[in-house]
């Protein structure tokens, strides 16, 4: 029996319409789809690709459920066992789309679970979807990046003081949880500052200056800073 491939779908930023026909249709064709989480409601994902294709409902659905903690060993342990749950499906013969929020090739979940699959001797592909950032720029109407300008994208939940001195734009993704933390560095560095929260989903709001951004936001908040 021929063994299934493994695709790392990205489903874009919150907004169904990103989502690329690339992802729509290798939804469609997957006989499993895969989700970080442990209930298709609450994983942010699912209800973004559902929108785009409705009869993902149908599909036997992975559940996956992926630890929000930086200990190492509780991340190895989980990634092994979704790796695991993969295979088996694999192994029958199932094509798995791994669903994900983003790009599939971004700080995504599924990257954890592509690895070890292909260390395993599987098939995989990774599927591209409209990166957060991308979709925040058109969000406030203007580049991301012009001309000579670098581009500099950083985790925000861990050291982001060094970063902040690198040229150009830099992206904090993930701000929410340190955001009074970071509206000081940022006020201290002087940069130029725009924020979205829950971009493309329910409950967005955007901010345009780094005064107007509040002390406390959103787990999907991204800062957008430059040099003035």
């Amino acid at each position: 029996m021929k063994k299934g491939r493994l695709y790392g779908v990205g489903v874009g930023p919150g907004d169904p319409e990103l989502m690329t026909l690339k992802a729509v249709r290798i939804i469609r064709e997957c006989q499993v789809v895969a989700i970080p989480h442990s209930e298709k409601e609450k994983c942010v994902a699912y209800r973004i690709a559902r929108q785009a294709v409705p009869e993902i409902e149908e599909k036997p659905c992975l559940f996956l459920p992926m630890p929000m903690t930086k200990d190492r060993e509780i991340l190895k342990k989980s990634h092994r066992e979704a790796a695991e749950k993969t295979a088996g499906c694999l192994e029958k013969g199932e094509n798995v789309a791994f669903i994900t929020l983003g790009d599939s090739t971004v700080y995504s979940t599924c990257l954890y679970v592509h690895e070890q699959i292909r260390a395993m001797g599987f098939e995989t592909e990774l599927v591209n979807g409209v990166p957060s950032f991308c979709a925040a720029a058109a969000k406030f109407n203007g580049p991301l990046v012009n001309g000579s300008q670098e581009l500099h994208i950083i985790p925000a939940s861990y050291q982001i003081e060094e970063a902040l001195n690198l040229p150009g734009v830099k992206v904090l993704m993930k701000a929410g949880r340190k955001m009074g933390q970071v509206k000081e560095l940022l006020s201290e560095k002087n940069l130029k500052v725009k924020m979205a929260e829950n971009c493309g989903m329910q409950g967005e709001r955007c901010f345009s200056s780094l005064e107007e951004i509040p002390e406390e936001a959103g787990y999907y908040s991204l800062i957008i800073a430059s040099d003035r």
